[in-house]
């Protein structure tokens, strides 16, 4: 009962305990700040002036859009085909056997291998880019929504084809609702990843984004700087989870309740 409580408690109550938590972190921060007093260990303080600066200069919301965008259409394109391929894999056993090696191939090869053959297959592009962050995430949708997809109910799928619903209706009316959970585990699994991907991405082979400038202060050793830009594209990716997916996972579970 006490975690049923833990989960069900208001929005007002989570960010509550959200914002106390870092407000912990930050002064935890200050306090090692002040004791170690080492360039290489700024305080909250400076980090938030140094995003300030770069904020006002517009650097920063250049460079976090150019992040953002690439995030957005590898994510968008990660879901869609690691989805079809789960649904496939999770419907025909035919299918699983013949892919699953493939599957755990590219979940065992790593994302550096596919960046640079990427880079030098496609060359420093824009589609380079986007490609080795989608194949990078693509596996791990398919796995998620394979399960999803062999656990759907024979019942309902033999009631759709007793009213002969055909493939699209009963694909949006029975498949994908009860898929809904696993689709959503996916996006917010995957979101994580694919940022921190797209990072990489940038640092070798873009000359934008967040990735880039990371790397650019990094051979300056301004920890100041660095610890300002993963912080502020860590407020939108927060944002995002919480303005997009948590309400959307509460949309997807109500029927649970």
């Amino acid at each position: 009962m006490p975690a049923r409580a833990s989960v069900d408690q208001p929005w007002q109550s989570r960010v509550a305990w959200g914002l106390g938590s870092l407000a912990l972190f930050l002064v935890f921060w200050e306090v090692m700040a002040l004791l170690i007093q080492h360039r290489h260990l700024p305080g909250p303080g400076l980090v938030f002036a140094a995003m300030m600066r770069e904020f006002a200069s517009g650097e920063l919301t250049f460079h976090i859009g150019m992040t953002l965008y690439r995030v957005v259409v590898a994510f968008i394109l990660a879901m869609l085909i690691g989805s079809a391929i789960g649904i496939a894999m999770g419907r025909s056993s035919r299918i699983d056997r013949i892919f699953d090696g493939w599957l755990i191939l590219f979940l065992n090869l790593p994302a550096l291998v596919i960046i640079f053959l990427c880079y030098v297959w496609l060359g420093f592009t824009e589609v380079a880019a986007i490609t080795a962050v989608a194949v990078n995430k693509i596996p791990n949708v398919a796995v998620t929504v394979r399960e999803g997809a062999r656990s759907l109910s024979r019942d309902l799928d033999e009631m759709a084809h007793m009213y002969r619903f055909g493939w699209w209706k009963t694909l949006r009316h029975v498949t994908l609702p009860q898929l809904a959970p696993f689709f959503l585990a996916a996006a917010r699994t995957g979101l994580s990843l694919v940022w921190k991907i797209v990072l990489v991405v940038e640092l070798f082979g873009r000359s934008n984004g967040v990735g880039f400038q990371l790397n650019t202060y990094f051979q300056l050793f301004d920890v100041a700087m660095i610890l300002a830009y993963a912080l502020a594209f860590c407020i939108v990716i927060q944002l995002i989870e919480f303005g997009i997916l948590q309400p959307l996972a509460a949309r997807v579970n109500r029927w649970r309740r």
